[in-house]
């Protein structure tokens, strides 16, 4: 017996694909969602920007970003402001064409200002808040030559104070993209997996197993326990006793005609441990799934929500699954009313999981034969009392 409920709100002002290890939404300090940027359904990027009220339950537009970007970063600073970074412009080409800017949305004032720009430009990166108030921004993928890519093992700091100045600091020990990171209880920075270029023209890769943890007091990173197996298009939940866990993503390391990894997804999770620096496999979930969204709930337990299961991700899941920590078991949840892929997902202050936009089909499924169909929806879920 599935557990909670959905129940739908106001539609996005527009359809937006949200493609990368994190969803690109963000809570505010007064519980407003802010989602900014992402890609329309020939994904070419967008500036669009806008904010959900959970006191209403609708999205209003906010001013739009300064530059069109996809597979860029969102992160809230401790003083409220939101940062975004990088991510590409313009419409879908190989190789990418990374950005080095970054901008800052100030609530109060419902306006976007450009930071000084990064050391290195950068997308489909990872960006951590800091226990100090800095952003760690690390790896991605940027421009080789004219006709390659290739991914990164830079990492930077953004410090908010002092004019929001980006400093370098310790490189990855691999280069990757697309990885999901978070940050730990003793305040380092975990990063597990993801996708690394392979072929010197950029046309291909392998999703990786290695791990690796950085310092903020030494602006170092080291080595940890890789995973089971290689995985990208996944994700890190941190769970209530500060272990991680990781769900689903795929093996596979190729890329697809629009420059999305195309993932064979797995059901398989693991735990990860900071203490003793080691994972273990947990149960498998009841399906395979990437690019799906996961989310801590008030109750110490996980929603896994939607993303796909074929090897083009041609169609979204609307099924959900709940994970217990304490019993390290798997139950279903209720499934959304929209399938969907590459969505926005926050959690917001009141417990409550809210879910916007996404890919419904994509590749040979859509009717263009080779484009996403995306979705205005959003969905509340409420966990069962």
């Amino acid at each position: 017996m599935s557990t909670g409920h959905w129940a739908p709100v106001g539609a996005l002002p527009w359809e937006q694909d949200l493609f990368g290890a994190a969803s690109g939404a963000v809570r505010l300090p007064d519980g407003r969602v802010l989602l900014a940027g992402g890609a329309d359904a020939l994904l070419a990027a967008t500036a669009e920007a806008a904010l959900f009220t959970p006191a209403t339950g609708t999205w209003s537009e906010t001013a739009p970003l300064r530059t069109a970007r996809r597979m860029h970063t969102t992160t809230v600073l401790a003083d409220g402001r939101v940062l975004v970074t990088g991510g590409y412009t313009g419409p879908l080409s190989f190789p990418v064409r990374p950005l080095g800017t970054a901008e800052v949305y100030d609530p109060g004032t419902g306006r976007w200002t450009d930071t000084v720009p990064m050391r290195q430009a950068r997308c489909g990166h990872s960006a951590t808040l800091l226990a100090d108030g800095r952003v760690l921004v690390a790896g991605g993928s940027d421009r080789r030559s004219g006709d390659s890519e290739r991914s990164l093992t830079s990492a930077e700091v953004f410090d908010p104070e002092g004019g929001g100045r980006w400093t370098a600091t310790g490189d990855l020990t691999d280069a990757r993209t697309h990885h999901p990171a978070t940050a730990l209880a003793d305040g380092s920075v975990l990063v597990a997996g993801g996708w690394a270029s392979t072929r010197r023209d950029g046309s291909g890769g392998a999703a990786l197993a290695h791990c690796e943890r950085y310092d903020p007091g030494t602006g170092t990173w080291t080595r940890t326990a890789g995973l089971a197996v290689p995985r990208t298009a996944h994700q890190l939940t941190p769970l209530p006793d500060g272990s991680v866990l990781a769900t689903g993503g795929g093996t596979s390391g190729d890329i697809g005609p629009d420059g999305r990894v195309d993932p064979y997804s797995l059901a398989t999770a693991e735990r990860y441990h900071p203490g003793s620096g080691t994972w273990t496999r947990e149960p498998d979930m009841p399906c395979g799934r990437s690019l799906h969204r996961a989310l801590p709930l008030p109750s110490g337990e996980v929603l896994v929500v939607g993303g796909g299961t074929e090897p083009l991700c041609d169609a979204g899941l609307s099924s959900a699954v709940l994970y217990d920590p304490l019993t390290r078991s798997w139950s279903p949840a209720a499934g959304t009313a929209v399938g969907r892929a590459e969505f926005a997902a926050v959690a917001l202050a009141d417990g409550r999981i809210l879910v916007a936009g996404g890919a419904v089909r994509t590749g040979p499924s859509t009717p263009t034969g080779g484009h996403h169909r995306l979705t205005r929806t959003s969905e509340l879920y409420t966990p069962a009392s």
